[in-house]
């Protein structure tokens, strides 16, 4: 048994484990996966002194708690959340140290819905095809964490982050009060009418509670086709705007399958997707479009 691990006390409503996802497997029917909000897992991978491609914690909504085996240099950013170390307050976006067998509580989100959790050395979980991160869709990486779950840490090359003084996260912009989204149309767009075209970009939608880390779906008018077959399967990929049949777009996140069979109306920028997925439900939508 390694001193060097985590123990999960509490997973919350869903926490994994990700890193920047696996890249260029998308022929083997292999999503990228990987942080939702690739900048904050970054971040918090940097104010504590690792690779930013070092495995982290993605926490939902309610947060999770932790009780390091061994001393480690913890940092938490993303969503903004309370963070405590045994009940007592700790920094949010900052290198905190955190003593062997006190328990590190990342509290709920006050604001966005993701936070992400980093510790010195990364989470050292055996990788699967080049990454740790878990893939919901796919079932590839460690399971969703459950209370007991045993996480083990690579070396800590910066244990003193904390004490030479890491410097603090920026401030938080905090979540959009308008999700705004910068759309390509393509390559599917002669599949629905003028009327549907000009909808997608003119019109408000919403974000729905039903969404997940496969995909955004969004409540709004749907988006009337000009064709009423289907394609045949093709090749999705990272911010593909899908329209199933009730005609409602759903914006395809890190976890969305390599292929579909629902025309693709368009595809939002990788750069905004950060944004998309920290907007809480009910979040207005608008899609801008780009040439």
């Amino acid at each position: 048994m390694t001193d060097r691990a985590v123990v999960v006390v509490r997973a919350g409503a869903l926490t994994t484990v990700q890193d920047l996802g696996r890249l260029g497997h998308a022929h083997l029917g292999v999503p990228r996966s990987g942080a939702l909000d690739p900048a904050a897992a970054r971040l918090v991978n940097r104010l504590v002194g690792n690779p930013e491609a070092a495995a982290v914690l993605e926490t939902t909504v309610d947060g999770c708690a932790l009780r390091p085996r061994c001393a480690v240099t913890v940092a938490v950013g993303g969503a903004p959340c309370p963070v405590r170390v045994d009940g007592r307050p700790a920094a949010w976006g900052r290198a905190v140290r955190v003593p062997a067998g006190s328990v590190l509580e990342v509290g709920a989100a006050t604001h966005g819905l993701r936070a992400y959790v980093a510790f010195g050395g990364g989470v050292d979980v055996e990788p699967v095809l080049g990454s740790r991160s878990t893939d919901l869709l796919s079932g590839l990486g460690p399971a969703p964490l459950t209370g007991g779950t045993v996480l083990p840490l690579g070396p800590d090359a910066a244990a003193r982050s904390a004490e030479r003084g890491a410097a603090d996260a920026p401030p938080w912009p905090g979540p959009p009060r308008e999700l705004v989204l910068r759309v390509r149309l393509g390559p599917r767009e002669d599949w629905f009418t003028a009327a549907a075209l000009r909808t997608l970009t003119t019109r408000a939608y919403r974000v729905s509670p039903t969404g997940n880390r496969i995909g955004l779906r969004l409540d709004g008018p749907a988006l009337e086709r000009a064709r009423h077959d289907e394609p045949a399967s093709e090749g999705m990929v990272l911010g593909a705007v899908q329209v199933p049949p009730d005609g409602r777009p759903v914006v395809f996140l890190a976890d969305h399958p390599t292929t579909g069979g629902y025309p693709v109306v368009g595809v939002v920028r990788e750069a905004d997707l950060g944004a998309a997925a920290q907007a809480v439900p009910g979040t207005p939508v608008r899609f801008v479009r780009v040439r």
